[in-house]
C-alpha cells in the first residue's frame, strides 16, 4: 500500500510520499536512543509544561487539523474537531495526574521489616523508545492516547501510522516539536508495514504498542516475543449491546444509533450486535431501524453530515461481503444493503436480523455502518449470545434492574461494561480487551504504567 492521502469522498489521492529509506530509519533509531538519555531525566513539572503547551498548540490547529483528518478518513468534520478537542483534554489530564500516578509506592511498614529492609519502596522508571503501530480509524486520539502517557513516563516514541493518514502522521511529529519537546522526543515514520518487523527487532527499541487489525497484532506480538518485549494490543471488537425489559428502551435505541455509526461505524468500539430481550425486541427494533434510516450520509465536509464514505474501497467491499453471506444464508436486511451509486465508498446504515452463528457477519467485525440484531428469552440467553464472540472488547447492557446489572458485570466477558450509555473512552478510565480483543491497557493509571520498569529498591537495615 502506498503512503498517501486519498479522499475517500470521491476518491483522488491528493498527496503521495516516499518511504523513509533505511539510513533515514537508522538516523531517526539513533536520535530516539539519545534523546531518551537525556529527557528521562527530566522533572514531571517540565514534561507537565511541555504536554500543555501542546494541547493550546492543539486548540488552536483544531479547524485545520479536522480538515485533515476527515480528507484523510472520511469521518464527518464535526467528529474530527470533536476527537482534536478530546486529545487536548486527555494530554491536559496527563500533565496534571502522572507524577501522581507514578510515584513511589512504599510497602506497609511490616512487610518492609519481615524483608529484612530498613526502608522499601517502588519506583516507576521509563523504559526508552517506544514503538507505536496506530490506525487509521482515530488518526490523531489512538496516538495521542499513547503518546501522552509514555511522555509524562519520561519515554520517547517512535510512530508508524497507518499510510492512507500521512499528512496527520506528520502533524502530530510537528505539534510536539512545536511544542518545545527535544526533536527526538516523537517521530513519525514514514515506511510501509513491511518495515515495521525490522524496526521492532531493533535492540533501541524497548517495547511497541499497536492498535488495529488482528493480523498485524498477532504479527507484532510474534516478533516481540521472540524479541521479549513489552507490547500492548488494542485489536478488534464485535461488541454487544444489551437491552432488557426494564430499560428505557425509547432512549435505548437513540443510543444505539449513535453507538453503531459513530466514525462512519469504523470503531473498534462501536456497538455491533444488539442482543435485545423478546419482550422489548420489537419496539425496540422498530425505533432502532427508523433511526438508521434517517442518518443524514454524505460528504463528510458538510456540518449536517452524520455518516461519511468509509475510508477505504476494500473496506467498503469486505463490508458488503458480509452483508451478502448473511443475505444468502438467509437474513433479514431490515434497512440498508446496497451500496450507493456515484463516487466515493459510502454505504448506508443497515440493519441485519435474523442473523445465525453460520454467518460471517456473527464471528466477525462488521467495521462499517452494520448492525446485527439478535432476540434473546432471558438473561442468560443474552449473555451466552453476548459472549459468543472471539472478540471481548467492550459491552453495553440496558436495564434497572440491580441484580441484572451484576450479573451482567459479573459474565460479560469484555474489558468493560457500559450500563445504561454507550462505550466511549476517558482518559481517567482504563481501555483494553480480552480475548481476540488484545491485551493490556491503555489510558487511566493502567495504561501509563505499561511502559515503566516497576523497580523494587530495598535498603538493608
Amino acid at each position: 500500500m502506498s503512503i498517501a492521502t486519498v479522499n475517500p469522498a470521491n476518491g483522488e489521492t491528493l498527496k503521495t510520499y516516499e518511504a523513509m529509506d533505511e539510513e533515514e530509519i537508522e538516523r531517526r533509531l539513533q536520535l530516539a536512543e539519545a534523546t531518551f538519555r537525556t529527557y528521562r531525566t527530566t522533572s514531571f513539572a517540565e514534561r507537565a509544561r511541555l504536554l500543555n503547551r501542546a494541547a493550546d498548540l492543539l486548540d488552536e490547529d483544531q479547524a485545520e487539523i479536522a480538515r485533515v483528518m476527515t480528507t484523510e478518513m472520511g469521518k464527518p468534520i464535526a467528529q474530527a474537531r470533536a476527537e482534536a478537542a478530546k486529545c487536548a483534554k486527555a494530554m491536559r489530564w496527563y500533565a496534571e495526574h502522572a507524577e501522581e500516578l507514578l510515584a513511589d509506592e512504599e510497602p506497609a511498614e511490616s512487610d518492609v521489616k519481615d524483608s529484612g529492609a530498613s526502608r522499601a519502596l517502588v519506583r516507576y522508571r521509563p523504559l526508552g523508545p517506544v514503538l507505536a503501530v496506530m490506525p487509521w480509524n482515530f488518526p490523531l486520539w489512538q496516538v495521542v492516547r499513547f503518546a501522552a502517557p509514555a511522555l509524562m513516563a519520561g519515554n520517547v516514541g517512535l510512530l508508524k501510522h497507518a499510510s492512507n493518514v500521512p499528512q496527520t502522521a506528520l502533524y502530530l511529529e510537528d505539534l510536539f516539536h512545536r511544542a518545545g519537546f527535544t526533536e527526538g522526543c516523537f517521530q513519525t515514520l514514514l515506511i510501509g508495514s513491511g518495515a515495521v518487523d525490522d524496526v521492532l527487532r531493533d535492540e533501541r527499541v524497548r517495547a511497541a504498542t499497536l492498535t488495529g487489525s488482528e493480523p498485524a497484532g498477532r504479527a507484532v506480538a510474534a516478533t516481540a516475543g521472540e524479541m521479549i518485549k513489552k507490547t500492548v494490543l488494542e485489536l478488534g471488537g464485535s461488541d454487544p449491546f444489551v437491552v432488557m425489559p426494564s430499560a428505557d428502551v425509547d432512549r435505548a435505541a437513540e443510543v444505539a444509533v449513535t453507538a453503531r455509526v459513530q466514525n462512519n461505524g469504523q470503531s473498534c468500539i462501536a456497538a455491533k450486535r444488539f442482543i435485545v430481550h423478546t419482550d422489548v425486541y420489537d419496539a425496540f427494533a422498530e425505533r432502532f431501524v427508523a433511526g438508521m434510516r434517517v442518518l443524514e450520509v454524505g460528504d463528510p465536509m458538510r456540518e449536517e453530515t452524520e455518516v461519511g464514505p468509509l475510508a477505504s474501497e476494500r473496506g467498503r467491499a469486505d463490508l458488503e461481503e458480509l452483508v451478502d453471506d448473511a443475505r444468502r444464508g438467509g437474513a433479514s436486511v431490515l434497512c440498508g444493503g446496497e451500496r450507493p451509486d456515484g463516487p466515493g465508498w459510502y454505504y448506508p446504515p443497515t440493519v441485519l436480523a435474523d442473523v445465525t452463528r453460520e454467518m460471517r457477519v456473527h464471528r466477525e467485525e462488521a467495521f462499517g455502518p452494520v448492525a446485527t440484531l439478535y432476540r434473546a428469552a432471558d438473561l442468560d440467553e443474552a449473555v451466552l449470545i453476548a459472549n459468543d464472540s472471539p472478540f471481548g472488547l467492550s459491552s453495553n447492557v440496558w436495564t434497572r434492574d440491580e441484580n441484572e446489572i451484576d450479573r451482567f458485570v459479573r459474565d460479560l466477558e469484555a474489558g468493560g461494561v457500559y450500563v445504561n450509555g454507550m462505550t466511549a473512552s476517558h482518559p481517567a478510565l482504563p481501555f483494553g480487551g480480552v480475548k481476540r480483543s488484545g491485551y493490556g491497557r491503555e489510558l487511566s493509571g493502567h495504561g501509563i504504567r505499561e511502559f515503566c520498569n516497576i523497580t523494587t529498591v530495598w535498603h538493608g537495615a
